[in-house]
C-alpha cells in the first residue's frame, strides 16, 4: 500500500449525501455503521451544511452483515417518521451495505405502507466512481423523483441545476447568479438543485421558464426536466466580464427578453477600463510574462481560464480534481491525475505562477508563487462570506484584485 499524503478524493456516495442533505423538510438516513456517518459529518459541516435533524444512521451489527438482518433499517424509518414527520426520507446505503448486497430499494418498497414520509432509496455504496459520478446521480434522482409533470408556467422564474456544496464558495456563486438574473431580466429563482430548498420547491420546478445548468453533471437532470415539463436549459457558468455578457446574451435569446441596458453598460465600462490596465499598452512594459496554474472541478477550470484570458494571463496548468470519464471531449490542457504522486510532482514543479486551486497547492508549491484559494479541499480557508463569488461580474472584480496582488508580488 502506497503512502497517502493528501486528502482522498470524495466518493460518489459522499457527494450524494451533501447534495441530498440540504433539502428542507426531508432527511437522509444512512444505512451503515455509525462511525461512517460520524466521519462524514466532519466534511458536511465544513461545507456549511446543517447536520442536526438532517442526517441519521441506523448503525449495523455483525448480524446485519452476516445474516442480512434489516430490522434496524425498518425500525429507523418508523422512528424518524413518527418523531420528526419529514415529507421524505432519502435512504442511502453505506459501503458496507453495498458490499453485502442488501436490497435497500426493496426494503423501502414494502416499508412505504408503514410510514407517511415518502421513501426514496439510493443504494450507491461509493464504488461507482468519485464525487462527480455521485453529483450526476443525485441531480438525476431529484429531477426524476421530485419534479412533477406540469404545463403551468411562470415566465418570471427559473431553476438552477448543478450547484455543489463541495465547490469552494458555492453559495457566493449562486448568490451572484441570482443577482445577475434579477437585474438582467427581473427573474426569481424557484429552487437550486444541490442547495437549500423545500421539497415543494423541487416538486414545482417544472413551472420555471428556464433551467440554468452550471456544470456538466447536471445535463441529464436538465433533460429530465425538459421531458417532464418542457423546461428549456442553458448550459454554462458566467466567468469574467466577457463570459458574463456572453452568458446573459444566450439567456436573452432563449427567453426572448432583452438584458438590462444598465447592467450591460456597467460591465462594458469595466471591460474597457480593465482592458487597459491588464493588457494593451501596459502589457508591453512588463518585466516578465505572467502565468497561472489552476486546480479544481472541470467547469471551474474552464471558467477561470476564460477569465484569465481576458486579463492576458496564459494558463500553463489545469488540474481537474475529479475523473474526466464523464466529460465528453474534455478541453485541451485539462488533466486528471489518478495517482497522487503524479499530482504532487506537477504541483511542486510550478514556479512564479498565480495559483488558483485547493489548499494543497499552497502547501506543496514554493514561495515564488502567489496563491488564491478557489477549490476544495480548502482546509484553513473558512467559508463564512456568501457574497464573494468567482462567477459573474463580482467574481471578475475579485479576480482583478487578486491579479494585481500577483503582479506586485512577482514583480511583473
Amino acid at each position: 500500500m502506497s503512502l497517502t499524503r493528501l486528502f482522498p478524493t470524495p466518493s460518489d456516495r459522499m457527494s450524494i449525501m451533501w447534495t441530498l442533505m440540504p433539502v428542507e423538510d426531508a432527511v437522509v438516513l444512512e444505512y451503515g455503521p455509525a462511525g461512517t456517518t460520524h466521519f462524514g459529518n466532519g466534511l458536511y459541516m465544513s461545507l456549511g451544511i446543517r447536520t442536526e435533524n438532517h442526517i441519521y444512521t441506523t448503525h449495523i451489527s455483525e448480524d446485519d452483515v452476516i445474516m442480512g438482518d434489516v430490522s434496524r433499517l425498518e425500525a429507523a424509518m418508523e422512528e424518524i417518521d413518527e418523531a420528526y414527520g419529514p415529507r421524505a426520507i432519502f435512504v442511502v446505503g453505506s459501503a458496507s451495505i453495498a458490499v453485502i448486497g442488501t436490497d435497500v430499494k426493496g426494503v423501502c418498497s414494502y416499508m412505504q405502507e408503514r410510514v407517511k414520509a415518502r421513501l426514496i432509496a439510493f443504494d450507491d455504496g461509493g464504488f461507482r466512481g468519485d464525487y462527480s459520478f455521485g453529483l450526476k446521480a443525485a441531480y438525476q434522482l431529484l429531477a426524476r423523483e421530485l419534479v412533477r409533470e406540469t404545463k403551468e408556467k411562470d415566465p418570471d422564474s427559473y431553476v438552477i441545476l448543478g450547484a455543489s456544496l463541495g465547490e469552494y464558495r458555492c453559495r457566493s456563486d449562486i448568490w451572484e447568479v441570482q443577482n445577475l438574473m434579477e437585474e438582467a431580466f427581473g427573474m426569481k429563482c424557484r429552487c437550486c438543485f444541490g442547495l437549500e430548498g423545500k421539497l415543494q420547491d423541487f416538486e414545482e420546478a417544472g413551472q420555471a421558464s428556464l433551467a440554468l445548468v452550471l456544470r456538466p453533471e447536471a445535463k441529464e437532470a436538465a433533460a429530465i426536466l425538459e421531458e417532464k415539463a418542457s423546461v428549456p436549459s442553458c448550459y454554462g457558468a458566467p466567468y469574467g466580464y466577457e463570459g458574463t455578457l456572453s452568458w446573459l446574451e444566450r439567456i436573452s435569446g432563449l427567453l426572448n427578453r432583452p438584458v438590462s441596458p444598465t447592467l450591460l453598460q456597467r460591465i462594458r465600462l469595466k471591460m474597457r477600463r480593465n482592458g487597459v490596465s491588464m493588457g494593451g499598452p501596459m502589457g508591453s512594459i512588463r518585466l516578465k510574462e505572467p502565468r497561472a496554474a489552476l486546480q479544481g472541478d472541470y467547469e471551474r477550470l474552464l471558467g477561470l481560464q476564460g477569465a484569465l484570458k481576458e486579463m492576458h494571463i496564459p494558463t500553463e496548468a489545469m488540474i481537474c480534481m475529479h475523473s474526466l470519464k464523464g466529460i465528453a471531449d474534455p478541453a485541451a490542457g485539462v488533466v486528471h491525475y489518478a495517482k497522487e504522486k503524479e499530482r504532487i510532482r506537477h504541483l511542486r514543479s510550478l514556479q512564479d505562477c498565480w495559483l488558483l486551486g485547493s489548499a494543497e497547492m499552497e502547501q506543496l508549491c514554493d514561495g515564488s508563487n502567489y496563491f488564491t484559494c478557489a477549490a476544495a479541499p480548502f482546509n484553513g480557508y473558512a467559508q463564512i462570506a456568501s457574497h464573494l463569488p468567482f462567477m459573474g461580474e463580482k467574481g471578475m472584480d475579485y479576480l482583478m484584485e487578486q491579479a494585481d496582488r500577483y503582479f506586485e508580488k512577482s514583480g511583473i
